[in-house]
C-alpha cells in the first residue's frame, strides 16, 4: 500500500512540474523596459520645454525687465511644450496620440488613440513612462503653486503701471 501511496506521489510531483513554464525571454525583456530610455532626444524635450518655462518665469527680472517679453518667452515655451507633445512625445514615450476630425455637419469630434500593449513589440519603456507622466502633472502642480503665490503676495507693482499719468497707488 505504501508502494502505491509513493507511485501516486511520484506521478503527482510530476504533474506539476510539468504545468512550470519558465520563459526567461520575458525577463530580459522586464529588464530592458525598466532601466533603458529608448528615446533620450524626446525624453530631454519633453522636459527641457517644460523646465525652461519654469526657470523663465522665475528668473524673468534678472535678465529684463519687460513683462511683455517675459510673458512672451514663457507662452512660446510652452506652445513648443504643448506641440512637442501632442505630435513627438506623447507618441514616442506613452503611445498616445489624438486628433481633431470634423464630420460632415461641421461637427468637431476629438479622436483618442492609445497603444495597446504587447509582448511581442516593445517601443516605450517604464523609465520613458514615468519620466513622461511625471513631467506632465509635476509641472502644472508647480505653476498652480506660482498661481497662489502670486494671488496671495498680492504683488501690486503690476497695478502701478496701470493707473492715471502722474498718479501713483503705491
Amino acid at each position: 500500500m505504501r508502494q502505491v501511496g509513493a507511485g501516486r506521489m511520484k506521478q503527482a510531483l510530476v504533474d506539476d512540474t510539468e504545468d512550470v513554464c519558465l520563459d526567461f525571454g520575458n525577463e530580459e525583456e522586464l529588464a530592458f523596459r525598466k532601466a533603458k530610455i529608448r528615446h533620450p532626444l524626446a525624453t530631454f524635450f519633453h522636459l527641457f520645454f517644460r523646465v525652461s518655462a519654469i526657470v523663465t518665469y522665475v528668473c524673468c527680472d534678472w535678465f529684463s525687465k519687460s513683462f511683455v517679453g517675459c510673458f512672451v518667452t514663457v507662452l512660446l515655451l510652452l506652445s513648443f511644450d504643448f506641440w512637442s507633445v501632442k505630435n513627438v512625445t506623447g507618441r514616442l514615450l506613452v503611445g498616445l496620440r489624438w486628433w481633431n476630425q470634423i464630420d460632415e455637419d461641421g461637427k468637431s469630434h476629438w479622436v483618442f488613440e492609445a497603444r495597446k500593449v504587447s509582448s511581442q513589440h516593445v517601443t516605450a519603456t517604464e523609465a520613458e513612462a514615468r519620466i513622461f507622466w511625471l513631467g506632465l502633472i509635476i509641472c502644472p502642480v508647480i505653476w498652480i503653486l506660482f498661481f497662489f503665490s502670486a494671488l496671495f503676495s498680492l504683488k501690486l507693482k503690476w497695478l502701478g503701471s496701470s493707473a492715471l499719468p502722474g498718479r501713483r497707488l503705491l
